[in-house]
């Protein structure tokens, strides 16, 4: 498999999906974010059940391939592997970094949840991380327990790491500008997204920002 999405590349609005039960539900509110061209979507539902879970991902995986947008799987690297998504995005308990990184290979990408934990940012760039992400940013229902994360982290991550930087937790539209003025290649959004009237409409807002 050669690679899919050149890591430079990735800008813009990362779209994360809600914890919604129904699959068609969620599908269908993951096709109209995939017509507002997202950099990336990304499948996280804490509260789904292992069938669930495989069954929405190979639904939205599917959804990508058909929109070209790079589909990541969230805190699971077994089921990013097991159903040949574009990638995984692993937080502190969801085992080490370098072997999540041999494992996914060179051609899948690597995304790692730092918190507000500067270590865990360049463990990341030095196991070859193809992106790292600080937050929450703001508060968030979606991370309420993450410690705030500093703007200077996004700034000096930028600046000494080298590395795509995505902002989590609690962005907004209106908060969007000052994230990416902070240094922030990629919006990770959930509720300001797929909760929106239009979220194609949405979608396209935050790709123009950029």
């Amino acid at each position: 498999m050669t690679e899919r999405f050149p890591v430079r590349t990735l800008r813009g609005l990362y779209a994360v999906t809600p914890d919604e039960p129904d699959t068609g539900r969620l599908l269908a509110l993951a096709q109209s974010v995939l017509a507002g061209h997202p950099a990336l979507l990304q499948y996280r539902n804490k509260g789904a059940d292992a069938g669930l879970r495989r069954e929405q991902a190979l639904a939205l995986r599917d959804a990508c391939r058909a929109a070209g947008v790079p589909f990541i799987v969230n805190d699971d690297l077994a089921l990013a592997l097991a159903i040949d998504a574009d990638g995984a995005h692993l937080g502190r308990e969801d085992g080490p970094p370098a072997a999540a990184r041999a494992a996914l290979g060179p051609q899948r990408i690597l995304g790692l949840t730092c918190y507000a934990d500067w270590s865990r940012a360049t463990e990341g760039a030095e196991i070859g991380a193809d992106y790292i992400a600080f937050g929450a940013m703001f508060p968030s229902t979606t991370k309420p327990h993450a410690p705030p994360a500093p703007f200077a982290l996004v700034e000096r991550a930028r600046r000494e790491l080298g590395l795509p930087v995505a902002a989590i937790g609690g962005i907004t539209l209106e908060r969007a500008p000052q994230v990416i003025a902070a240094g922030a290649d990629l919006l990770a959004v959930v509720g300001d997204v797929f909760g929106a009237a239009d979220p194609a409409a949405r979608a396209r807002m935050y790709r123009a920002l950029f």
